[in-house]
């Protein structure tokens, strides 16, 4: 069977046109899917405090970064032990010397990568776009828990030490996913 030229150009005009689509697609079809399983590091969004606490404690580190900014941003603990399903609260200070304001958005991950799935938050400066105006400081909170669910993970069971990280970028510069209306939380499990 020979196809005509017509039909080996509309074959490849819509396959051409699916590639794109797929292109375009998949950014947020990554970081869905990544908000959705903890791939990569990135932390689940919970809408309310586990039911379950265990014995197990872990040790959560913090870190804070700033990518090409004048900015001043650290945690103000630089650790916290709690038991699995226990929440904790931590705050973070970001502050702007400059005599210009700053639009910014936070991006974050948790390593080990694989204790991404079992680290959830249920609030978190991260979800929105921040201003920050010349002059001032700001102190930015995260309510945080890890799943109880973890000690029944064969590679987590034994994990120590999480670090949770935070990475503070310009919002016109930045081109990823804005958390701001944590479309993501629809999708996320619901905690054990």
């Amino acid at each position: 069977m020979k196809l005509s030229n017509v039909q080996v150009a509309a074959i490849s005009l819509a396959v051409f046109g699916g590639m794109l689509g797929l292109g375009f697609a998949a950014d947020p079809l990554y970081n869905t899917f990544c908000r959705v399983t903890g791939f990569g590091g990135t932390t689940r969004i919970a809408t309310a405090a586990p039911d379950k606490v265990a014995d197990q404690m872990v040790h959560i580190r913090f870190d804070a970064n700033v990518a090409d900014m004048p900015l001043t941003f650290r945690p103000l603990q630089s650790d916290q032990t709690l038991k699995l399903g226990q929440h904790g609260l931590a705050f973070y200070e970001v502050t702007n010397p400059t005599d210009r304001e700053y639009r910014v958005v936070a991006t974050y991950n948790v390593t080990p990568h694989y204790a991404g799935p079992f680290f959830y938050k249920l609030e978190c400066f991260c979800f929105e776009e921040r201003v920050i105006a010349p002059g001032e400081t700001k102190k930015l909170p995260v309510v945080y828990f890890v799943s109880a669910d973890m000690q029944d993970d064969r590679v987590s069971r034994n994990l120590e030490t999480i670090t949770l990280s935070y990475t503070f970028f310009e919002s016109s510069a930045y081109s990823g996913p804005k958390e701001a209306a944590v479309k993501g939380a629809a999708n996320s499990a619901k905690p054990g």
